[in-house]
């Protein structure tokens, strides 16, 4: 199997984009130095990352919630 983009010359990342909640992204093809979203056939939110992210999980919620009003 080819790659038609490779084969036309086109600028493009064979890796996934996985875009995180404070605008940053990341690259799974650690080569990758252009994180533009054009370049790359997939793209994924960080909180669908398998074992998560840790930008994406909720806060914790301190003691003080969950007391009982007296």
């Amino acid at each position: 199997m080819t790659c038609v983009s490779c084969e036309t010359g086109l600028d493009h990342c064979h890796g996934t984009l996985v875009r995180h909640e404070d605008g940053a992204a990341d690259c799974t093809d650690h080569g990758c130095t252009d994180l533009e979203v054009l370049r790359h056939d997939l793209v994924i939110e960080c909180e669908d990352v398998e074992g998560g992210c840790g930008c994406a999980e909720p806060a914790e919620v301190g003691y003080a919630e969950f007391r009982l009003a007296s």
